[in-house]
């Protein structure tokens, strides 16, 4: 793309885009690898919609995720409560002259949705928009959580979870044998599984599910509300840890707290935990069940071989994951993308559905096929979907969401041997939330339950 050419222009809250996002950004992948998006409320971004592209703005370190690296502190921020004196990527390092730049595009996204103005701080503090060794240390502090040793230590668990929830689902029934498999299968069993990793009490569960639903619709009434009673209760766990330590990741943060973290950095990494240790999990399970089930070929698959589900889950993954767009990143110097120029502090959003339905990088992208991640990509890499995102950034839970997934439609199989959707796949609806694919309910028919095995 030249810069005399016209650069299109498109309205990320357009229906067709929320309604099929994947048919939507084919058609625009192949007309232009990058445009111009908009938001109402929202100055214009970046999208990158191609497989290569994408993995170029996730992975380049000419692209930050943090704004003040290009544009120098926010002006507003709390003066006490400091970065961590230890932390090499504090105000020293800051540009002595910052030049004017577009604000975070995510603080605009929240304020335009209805964020409280003494929440910015949270947003900006968290571990999504840290770089370099801020980023570091913030995610450092709980990763050990989230390795592979840690997860798989948390199967058991995460199995007797998921056949609790899986064999209450009857008691669910309405009068014609429908269940929600989405309230009352897919959102509760990560949320126990975060709350139980962080160490919130069980009595405080179901409020922070219902606090967390807000931001997951994306807007609307209440999100101010939620937003400020997240932030007290964060405080308020806090304070209960420094005072009643535990063997879980709340009594860690508190620990760190005035050392390793500032308070406004302990609050914001509980939050991320909170609400990005269950959403995307939740939409993932859901988003999965409903292309299998409408799928019969696929579901017979792996019900004959449920060795077949970690590589379908990154193929479920991949084909109908529940992140649209990723967080936008900011470039640190005048650059090129995709033959396009991008100048110093513009946003690039990369569109993870665009990306993940590239032919460029698929064979037949538009097929849903349970084997393709056992096989190596066109590149000859397993795994190579971005669903969980790619470089420094990629997702801190991506094997503890996997792990659930798997344990999550395993037990749903083997549970419910003639689980069935209760109405067409085209008549499932879909929450409106543009940056995130999830499902409002999911309408299904139980059918007989197998035994239990032991």
């Amino acid at each position: 793309m030249s810069t005399a050419e016209p650069v299109e222009t498109v309205d990320l809250r357009a229906d067709h885009l929320i309604r099929d996002p994947f048919t939507a950004f084919a058609d625009l992948r192949e007309r232009a690898p990058l445009a111009r998006a908009t938001i109402p409320g929202v100055e214009p971004f970046w999208i990158a919609v191609r497989y290569q592209d994408v993995r170029a703005v996730l992975s380049d370190p000419r692209f930050v995720n943090d704004v003040n690296a290009v544009n120098g502190p926010v002006a507003d921020e709390p003066a006490d409560e400091p970065a961590a004196a230890d932390d090499p990527s504090g105000p020293a390092d800051a540009p002595a002259a910052p030049a004017p730049v577009p604000a975070h595009r995510t603080e605009q996204v929240w304020r335009a949705r209805g964020m409280p103005p003494e929440c910015a701080k949270y947003l900006r503090a968290g571990v999504f928009g840290a770089d370099g060794a801020r980023h570091r240390r913030m995610r450092g502090l709980v990763h050990p959580a989230f390795t592979a040793g840690a997860v798989e230590r948390l199967r058991p668990r995460i199995e007797r979870l998921a056949e609790e929830y899986a064999r209450a689902l009857p008691r669910h029934a309405g009068p014609d044998g429908v269940v929600d498999l989405v309230a009352h299968f897919a959102y509760p069993l990560p949320v126990t599984v975060i709350c139980e990793l962080l160490g919130i009490p069980e009595t405080d569960r179901p409020q922070w599910r219902r606090w967390s639903s807000y931001l997951g619709r994306g807007a609307g009434p209440g999100l101010d509300e939620a937003l400020r009673a997240m932030v007290t209760a964060a405080r308020d766990l806090v304070g209960r840890r420094r005072a009643e330590p535990a063997e879980d990741l709340l009594s860690r943060l508190a620990a760190a707290e005035g050392d390793t973290l500032a308070p406004v950095e302990t609050v914001s990494l509980i939050l991320n935990l909170i609400v990005a240790g269950h959403e995307t999990t939740a939409t993932l399970i859901g988003n999965g069940t409903a292309a299998l089930l409408a799928h019969p070929e696929q579901l017979a698959l792996v019900r004959s071989d449920p060795g077949l589900l970690p590589a379908a889950v990154d193929e479920l993954m991949r084909w109908c994951g529940p992140t649209i767009g990723g967080v936008p990143r900011y470039a640190t110097e005048d650059l090129t993308l995709a033959g396009t120029p991008i100048r110093k502090g513009e946003a690039v959003m990369p569109i993870l559905a665009g990306a993940n339905h590239d032919p460029r990088a698929y064979a037949e992208p538009e097929r849903l096929d349970v084997r393709r991640a056992s096989a190596p990509d066109r590149a000859g890499q397993h795994e190579a979907h971005l669903g969980f995102g790619h470089g420094t950034h990629r997702c801190l839970g991506s094997v503890l969401a996997h792990q659930e997934a798997v344990v999550a439609f395993d037990t749903l199989l083997r549970t419910y041997p003639q689980l069935a959707l209760a109405v067409g796949p085209e008549a499932v609806e879909r929450g409106p939330n543009p940056a995130a694919w999830h499902l409002a309910a999911l309408p299904v028919r139980l059918g007989p339950q197998a035994p239990a095995t032991g």
